[in-house]
């Protein structure tokens, strides 16, 4: 387990950061001791979340963006290479469950809104914040996934697909910088107490779901400079890596 202050004076960027994992992975960076860049698309979510911070004694910059502005991700790359020069850590955590309908019923309109959110935002971080991240003494990638890209079931066909996607791009773009100090790796949460899991499951109990907080620590261990894995996949569930 990496040291509490392992993230002490690291700068790191979460997305979808003003509810569910990404609020609660933002407080556990800071708890760390990061400066989180925290990013979504709810002013009053962040405003909350920077209240939070500050009470935890660390510090955050609050980026209300929505990931579907391509133009904007770079802008935030430019900001950041200003201002720090490097990114340490990305928690990529923002997706969208979309439709869950038999996929010849999927709108092409439903279809591309999920696919910008889950692979082509991701692709625009990462195309963004690549050059940040090697500047780091060790940067840390981690994106937020699910194991429906394996499972495939009926109707969950177009979140599938693009969790399938970002899976096969992190394993790609991490060998590729194989001969750097930069490690990026998935993370499957499992099943977790969020508006998304609600949406996905109406008739669940979410009493019986671990909440956001439990598995924070576990995410946020991904982004830690003493993480050595890199192209791997963390699967909640599992308790530990295996090959993506």
């Amino acid at each position: 387990m990496p040291e509490q202050q392992d993230l002490q004076g690291k700068v790191v960027l979460v997305t979808g950061a003003s509810r569910g994992i990404g609020y609660a992975a933002s407080l556990e960076a800071a708890r760390r001791g990061a400066h989180v860049i925290a990013v979504a698309r709810t002013v009053g979510g962040l405003e909350e979340l920077d209240d939070e911070i500050q009470e935890l004694g660390s510090s955050a910059t609050l980026v209300p963006l929505d990931l579907k502005d391509g133009d904007a991700i770079d802008r935030l790359g430019a900001a950041i290479f200003e201002r720090w020069g490097l990114l340490d850590g990305l928690i990529a955590n923002a997706a969208m469950l979309g439709v869950l309908s038999p996929l010849p019923h999927v709108s092409p309109e439903d279809f591309e809104k999920v696919m910008t959110i889950n692979v082509v935002a991701n692709y625009r971080l990462i195309r963004s914040l690549d050059l940040l991240l090697r500047q780091s003494e060790a940067g840390r990638a981690v994106f937020v996934s699910s194991s429906s890209a394996r499972s495939a079931r009926p109707y969950w066909g177009l979140y599938a697909a693009s969790k399938a996607a970002l899976d096969a791009m992190v394993k790609s773009w991490s060998a590729e910088m194989a001969q750097t100090r930069v490690k990026a790796n998935v993370f499957y949460p499992g099943a977790v107490r969020t508006a998304m899991r609600a949406k996905a499951m109406p008739g669940e109990n979410p009493e019986t779901l671990p909440q956001p907080a439990e598995i924070a620590p576990k995410l946020v261990d991904l982004i830690s400079p003493a993480l050595a894995e890199t192209g791997k996949l963390y699967d909640v569930r599992e308790g530990g890596f295996s090959e993506l």
